[in-house]
């Protein structure tokens, strides 16, 4: 059964505090995906995306917003940055790289897939052919046995888990590689992979252990198992359907009506992206790939520049823009309380490895909450990343001083713990407001 926008919003909510209207956007979005996939071919053919720009300043949720999209139907992502690519005839990466990216994303999306159904049966195989990598060294522990009880007595231990401290040395296969094939490396064609297929392959020992051994041998019985011409296959046709590609920072290419100078390769970044996001035909070293059915989501601060100020046939492109809101003092305090992989929980995490075991009160974080919004206001505002810096300042003595206790100790992290710990920080944000 497919999620229903209210269920992707849903969804969305365990990792991202507010923005609901970008929530909502990206929701809509996916679930036309699946509406357009229902219906009759001649009609699907018909209808492509509504691409979505987010504007929004840094660290207010843009690129999770679109990452957990993407985690949430286990589509091919890709986040690219507009200002990384160079108009066509200028040394740099060209914007098809973002497909090709895109493609070998889905790729190992697929194989993936592939060699986790393939597993139970490679790692019969795999078990087999460690069995008789351990029979002549183990024959003599089993003397009063046939060959074929002493084989079967050593599946049953190595099943068990009781031979993984074993170690043995193995023959092992090594991949030769890729040929260096001019300053790009030959990374858009086949040629140095098939180049490198005709090298004689090359074998070199290795000291490993049974546990190890049987994890490597599984992977390389999965590969054998797997049809590369059909993963190619399935990994293209879902970078065509599925694919998303995320384009950070698409406001530092937008132009302001000066067309000297930097500018003029700006408008060329844009008017090369363009047949990309409108759809078109790229070349990958698995085939052509179509972009008209990917969904593409940009963003940007436009702080500076504005959505108007892109090139209209880019607008064009993205008839859905969405705003998101500065973080308030309200959203920090649910940031750190509220989601799955709220900040606040990893740390307890981390800690727990050095047995410290963190708890923060309600006050704590409503002050530290108070300090993220303040310095956010006072200094540059870097949206909820100022809670990892703000985080790790509080935590530094005890992260420094973990790592050597015997015995689990209880550490609450209290109002009063975060005045003594960040103190001289507000002093200096406070003094800051009136040095001219």
């Amino acid at each position: 059964m497919e999620l229903t926008p209210k269920q992707i919003v849903e969804q969305l909510d365990r990792y991202i505090i507010g923005q609901e209207k970008a929530k909502k956007a990206v929701a809509i979005a996916l679930r036309n995906r699946y509406r357009r996939a229902v219906l009759p071919k001649e009609i699907r053919a018909e209808i492509t995306p509504k691409n979505i720009i987010m504007k929004g300043p840094t660290g207010v949720g843009k690129t999770e917003i679109a990452r957990r999209l993407a985690m949430l139907v286990n589509a091919p992502f890709v986040k690219v940055e507009a200002t990384k690519f160079t108009e066509v005839g200028y040394v740099g990466r060209d914007v098809e790289s973002m497909v090709r990216d895109l493609v070998e994303v889905s790729m190992r999306l697929v194989k993936d897939e592939k060699i986790a159904e393939m597993k139970p049966k490679a790692q019969g195989l795999a078990e087999k052919k460690l069995v008789e990598a351990l029979f002549p060294a183990r024959k003599k522990n089993y003397q009063d046995k046939s060959d074929a009880e002493i084989r079967e007595q050593l599946l049953e231990e190595l099943k068990d888990g009781k031979l993984d401290h074993i170690n043995l040395e193995l023959e092992i296969p090594v991949q030769p590689k890729g040929l260096q094939l001019g300053p790009l490396g030959g990374n858009d064609t086949n040629i140095s992979e098939f180049m490198s297929k005709m090298l004689p392959k090359q074998i070199k020992k290795r000291r490993m252990s049974v546990a190890e051994a049987l994890k490597f041998f599984t992977e390389e019985e999965a590969d054998k198992l797997i049809d590369e011409e059909t993963i190619t296959q399935e990994a293209l046709t879902r970078a065509e359907e599925h694919g998303i590609i995320f384009i950070d920072e698409l406001d530092k290419i937008a132009s302001k009506g000066s067309f000297s100078g930097p500018d003029v390769s700006r408008e060329g970044v844009q008017r090369d992206i363009l047949p990309i996001v409108e759809g078109s035909s790229v070349s990958t070293k698995y085939g052509n790939v179509k972009t008209d059915y990917m969904l593409f989501i940009a963003a940007g601060a436009f702080h500076i520049s504005k959505v108007s100020d892109l090139i209209p046939e880019l607008q064009g492109r993205f008839p859905i823009h969405v705003e998101l809101n500065s973080l308030t003092e309200d959203d920090f305090f649910k940031i750190l309380k509220e989601p799955d992989n709220a900040i606040t929980l990893q740390y307890k995490h981390l800690l727990k490895v050095d047995k410290i075991n963190l708890t923060f009160t309600d006050d704590a974080l409503k002050e530290i909450a108070k300090l993220a919004y303040w310095e956010n206001i006072n200094r540059e505002n870097i949206g909820a990343r100022r809670l990892h810096a703000i985080m790790e300042m509080l935590l530094e003595e005890v992260s420094y001083n973990a790592g050597s206790l015997a015995e689990e100790i209880d550490l609450v992290i209290d109002y009063d713990f975060v005045v003594k710990n960040t103190d001289k920080s507000l002093k200096e944000q406070n003094l800051k407001k009136y040095i001219i």
